[in-house]
């Protein structure tokens, strides 16, 4: 089985209190394979394959630069946060600005790059840009092949993968760009060095050799990347709203608890739904909480790499998208545990 995309709308509309579920699940494959690889593709497609040198100007020139360097070019970061792989993300963001950028910084060198909002320079690629654009310069194709530490790596991508976010090579730097379906435009991009990808392994793979495995993490340390990633998918959320058109929303501290219990359950109960066998509705786990609300929604997530990846699951299914993007909602609280991700969005009763 490569994926899972589980989707459920459920809208109980009732005394005037409005509560919108949606879930997201995603399961990519993992096989050992000693096959030969398939042969290499024709001279002739070999010669139509456009190979794109590093640019002079854009993100992609921070990949493998040292952090005096990056801090000397824009500054001293916002934000340091841990992850799951062992490098930590250097986070740039501005109140006043919708643009949003994350650097991997892994023993001092630059190791993977996310960039979000309108006017970054991505050059050679453009935010907003249309799929039919990009073709122009990079390929795109459902299966990629790499070496990585003397390991032979090849990444199937599913035809919603290629679709909604595809791998693509500059020049030894991996690029996963997050592509809205709804829009067929360019939203948002990382950049990777191949050993990143091969730890993350964000679409089915086939390997022969050894598995680059992430590092264990302690308790303490899950607790501080699980702390992290609520704040960034809350961020994200802000700055995709932000994006298009629609105001961004205030943190809900109480939400964020009852949020963060509900992704626990799942994870420790081993069950994924809205609807729990313990603590009941989010309806339930909000009148718990003690979180007075006049409309409610809430999305959920499981198995992605990240809170990063998880936002973009959203964005490209249509009743998350609708949450994400509802002017109606005003708060947001975000939950974390381990790999189960939850949004809850209100409306607070005054």
């Amino acid at each position: 089985m490569r994926s899972i995309g589980l989707i459920i709308v459920i809208a109980v509309i009732m005394f005037g209190i409005s509560i919108v579920y949606d879930d997201l699940k995603y399961l990519p494959e993992i096989s050992e394979s000693y096959e030969q690889e398939r042969q290499n593709k024709s001279k002739q497609n070999v010669e139509d394959e456009k190979n794109i040198d590093l640019p002079k100007e854009g993100m992609v020139q921070f990949m493998s630069m040292n952090q005096d360097e990056l801090i000397t070019k824009i500054g001293e970061p916002d934000q340091i946060d841990p992850t799951r792989y062992g490098y930590q993300w250097w986070t740039y963001q501005t109140e006043s600005s919708d643009q949003y950028i994350q650097f991997g910084m892994d023993k001092g060198v630059i190791v993977s790059i996310f960039v979000l909002g309108n006017g970054v320079d991505i050059s050679p690629l453009k935010i907003g840009q249309k799929v039919s654009e990009i073709k122009k310069f990079v390929n795109i194709d459902n299966q990629v092949s790499m070496n990585v530490d003397g390991n032979h790596l090849r990444f199937d991508l599913t035809k919603e993968e290629v679709r909604s976010r595809p791998l693509v090579e500059f020049d030894g730097v991996w690029a996963q760009l997050y592509i809205d379906t709804f829009k067929n435009s360019l939203v948002g991009v990382r950049y990777m060095n191949p050993n990143v990808l091969a730890v993350q392994r964000p679409y089915s793979l086939e390997y022969r050799g050894e598995l680059i495995e992430s590092p264990k993490l302690t308790d303490e340390d899950i607790v501080k990347v699980q702390n992290a990633e609520k704040k960034q998918v809350f961020n994200i959320t802000n700055i995709i709203r932000k994006q298009y058109g629609v105001s961004p929303l205030k943190w809900h501290e109480q939400v964020a608890k009852v949020a963060f219990g509900h992704s626990k359950e799942m994870n420790i109960e081993q069950y994924f739904s809205h609807e729990s066998p313990i603590s009941g509705t989010l309806s339930d786990r909000l009148e718990k909480g003690d979180v007075k609300y006049v409309q409610a929604g809430e999305n959920i997530a499981a198995n992605y790499i990240d809170g990063i990846a998880a936002v973009y699951g959203w964005l490209n299914s249509e009743g998350h998208r609708k949450a994400m993007l509802s002017e109606d909602f005003t708060h947001l609280g975000v939950g974390v545990y381990e790999k189960h991700y939850t949004q809850n969005f209100i409306v607070p009763f005054e």
